[in-house]
């Protein structure tokens, strides 16, 4: 249970800090690694994280907070660590005290310097509201909170091996390794770690050199380049002139064009591919064409850091790029490029919503979201209009993803600084509305409903139309009013009514229709409905929506008596949901799995199922939500099943569920032969 991310390269020593740090964290529940940039901070918590994993009933979960600029998505960041989609208006930290309560987790914070004081207030509610929290931080900078256990990393010891070690290895992994046994090189090894003083980082750099030169030459280039920094007037503090000392001539060793990438390449806060970084990068001396071999070139050297086909730069790094950056004098160009590329690929990933592309748009969007954030906060100042498109763009996969309140405060944020009618206000209302809709506020979301609906009418938009229809009509839906979404539906879908296919804004609007005859008693015209629509969805190899037909019609043969239908149409429904990582479409699956399977007899199941179903309720902030004639079928299921193995059993087995890890115990449940293990 939890998530530790996997170490990408090996671990070298550090036995004396882990096992201080093991002995920290029995003793403290708020502990912090503190040290210099490049230290080895973040591989030292990652390694103890690991170890002492066993040792806590919850398990251990990660929080990368390095690529955050800002404060504004530190909750955000830390929900999504655990595990917790917040659909609720409420404050987003009560909502993460009131999932952790009860917990026995370790909950590790990497790279905190940057956000100490809002860090500081966050860990304070966390710890005085989890009484079964420990918190491990890293930080350059201690926190300051009376609990706080604070452990100072120091390089790694120059007299002894493991500097030598890693420094070794890193050099072999880079397919030097032959350069180690040349005459000279051990003495050369030494010479190294003198200079760099044990620093792992600068290490790591120095290791990246060898190759292109002998591990002499090395230590000769970096004894030249530490002589030449101590006669400089722009000297660094002591503790950190042998890291930038190290990144300077790394720097200095790039080519002309290696140079310039490496300055560009720090305006991505998060991980970026080669697409984008010749889409952002290139330019002037430094052509589209050349980014990919330049980029490779820098990975070699160990600037940035690959995995698989996306890459990211270690802080330090960076931070070393952007006073460069600033030198060039491109910061506004840089960022301007960047938020324009985000729009691009925001505006591509809209238009491939209908199509078997959809899935994978939809974990872009949600992987992207540091640098789609860091796109709208500088759109927001310089281009409103251009600010507005594209949190309307993004919005409606967020708000699938349970990211309501970023969406919703860029989207309120957005139509305050762009009231200038037209399709991007259109889409920004409608796409508030449904958010507000799924936070369970209908009062507000039926107001956005028919500013949208008043406003896609003044701009003839039909399609804005339909999508404004979509909300109001959902509203209806869930507030029990299947008349009205009916005659909502009915009317928008009449607005050029050969084209019942032609857009996203349809198909949506036909499910709501859907929904509607469900809730009016007409199974056979609301399963004859979902099937044909089902049928082209299947076509277009899309998913969103095929997930949710596949949900009305397991309620359909629910109600129809024919649970063995429902529980397959439930299940692929799941399916569709995992692959969406959309909680709340998960929570309401597992509702009507559970029930289909208590009808079909297997009361102890379906238990344990229902039991999963209030786990993943629980991450969205909610017991139980859902169309009106949803709750009848829970109840049905709770007192069937605990009609077929009393009280004590049901209790048993719907605790064993509520309790396992959750993409575990969802594995168990779509293969309807695995049992579900706490």
């Amino acid at each position: 249970m939890g998530h530790i991310p996997e170490e990408s390269t090996s671990f070298v020593g550090r036995g004396s800090e882990l096992t201080c740090l093991d002995t920290a964290l029995t003793g403290h529940r708020l502990v912090t690694l503190t040290g210099t940039g490049g230290v080895g901070k973040t591989r030292l918590a990652l390694r103890a994280a690991a170890r002492a994993a066993d040792r806590y009933q919850d398990g251990v979960w990660w929080t990368d907070l390095s690529s955050l600029d800002g404060e504004r998505l530190l909750l955000a960041t830390v929900s999504d660590a655990v595990d917790l989609a917040d659909h609720t208006s409420r404050m987003p930290v009560e909502t993460l005290c009131e999932w952790l309560s009860g917990k026995e987790l370790l909950l590790v914070l990497d790279s905190c310097e940057h956000l100490v004081d809002s860090y500081r207030n966050l860990v304070g509610d966390l710890l005085t509201t989890v009484p079964g929290l420990t918190v491990l931080a890293t930080s350059r900078q201690p926190l300051g909170l009376d609990t706080e256990h604070v452990l100072d990393v120091l390089p790694m010891a120059i007299d002894g091996q493991d500097a030598r070690s890693l420094f070794k290895e890193r050099t072999a992994a880079a397919g030097a390794g032959g350069r180690l046994t040349e005459a000279g090189a051990d003495a050369a090894v030494d010479a190294i770690c003198r200079r760099l003083e044990g620093i792992p980082l600068a290490l790591e750099l120095a290791a990246a050199q060898v190759g292109r030169a002998t591990v002499q030459e090395v230590s000769e280039r970096l004894g030249s380049r530490f002589d030449l920094v101590s006669r400089s007037l722009a000297v660094w503090p002591e503790r950190h002139r042998a890291l930038r000392t190290t990144i300077g001539w790394s720097h200095e060793l790039c080519h002309p064009v290696e140079r310039l990438l490496w300055a560009r390449l720090t305006v991505f806060r998060g991980g970026f591919d080669l697409e984008s970084a010749r889409s952002v990068c290139s330019g002037g001396p430094l052509s589209a064409e050349a980014v990919g071999p330049v980029l490779q070139r820098l990975a070699a050297q160990s600037v940035v850091r690959r995995d698989g086909e996306h890459y990211r730069m270690l802080d330090t790094i960076r931070e070393y790029g952007q006073w460069w950056l600033r030198a060039l004098s491109e910061e506004s160009a840089l960022a301007d490029r960047h938020a324009y590329h985000y729009l691009r690929l925001a505006r591509q990933a809209d238009a491939g919503w209908l199509s078997a592309d959809q899935a994978g748009w939809y974990r872009w969007v949600n992987a992207a979201r540091t640098d789609l954030c860091t796109a709208l906060d500088h759109l927001l100042v310089t281009a409103p209009r251009y600010a507005l498109d594209l949190a309307g763009l993004i919005g409606f996969f967020w708000s699938g993803s349970g990211h309501l309140h970023e969406t919703r405060a860029y989207l309120e944020q957005g139509l305050a600084g762009y009231r200038t009618h037209g399709r991007e206000r259109t889409r920004a209302l409608w796409v508030l509305g449904l958010t507000v809709t799924l936070q369970g506020q209908y009062e507000d979301a039926r107001r956005l409903s028919v500013d949208a609906a008043r406003a896609a009418w003044e701009d003839g938009d039909n399609e804005a139309v339909v999508a404004a229809a979509n909300i109001s009509g959902l509203i209806a839906v869930l507030t029990g009013q299947p008349l009205a979404a009916q005659v909502t539906a009915d009317h928008a879908l009449e607005v050029e009514p050969g084209r019942p296919f032609v857009s996203a804004a349809r198909f949506r609007c036909r499910l709501v229709r859907v929904f509607a005859l469900i809730g009016l008693g007409k199974l056979p015209e609301a399963r004859a409905e979902a099937e044909a629509l089902r049928d082209r969805c299947v076509e277009l190899d899309e998913c969103w929506t095929r997930s949710y037909l596949d949900y009305q019609l397991s309620i359909v043969a629910l109600l129809a008596g024919n649970p063995t239908a429902a529980a397959c149409h439930a299940r692929t429904m799941l399916d569709g949901k995992r692959l969406l990582r959309d909680n709340f479409g998960i929570a309401l699956g597992l509702d009507v799995l559970a029930a289909a399977i208590a009808a079909q007899g297997e009361a102890e199941r379906a238990a344990g199922v229902f039991g999963v179903g209030q786990a993943f309720w629980r991450t969205v902030g909610h017991s139980q939500r859902g169309t009106p004639e949803l709750g009848p079928i829970r109840e049905e299921c709770e007192r069937s099943a605990r009609a077929g193995i009393g009280d004590e059993a049901y209790e048993r087995a719907f605790r064993r569920g509520a309790s396992a890890d959750l993409q575990t115990a969802l594995a168990s449940v779509l293969d309807a032969a695995s049992p579900i293990e706490a």
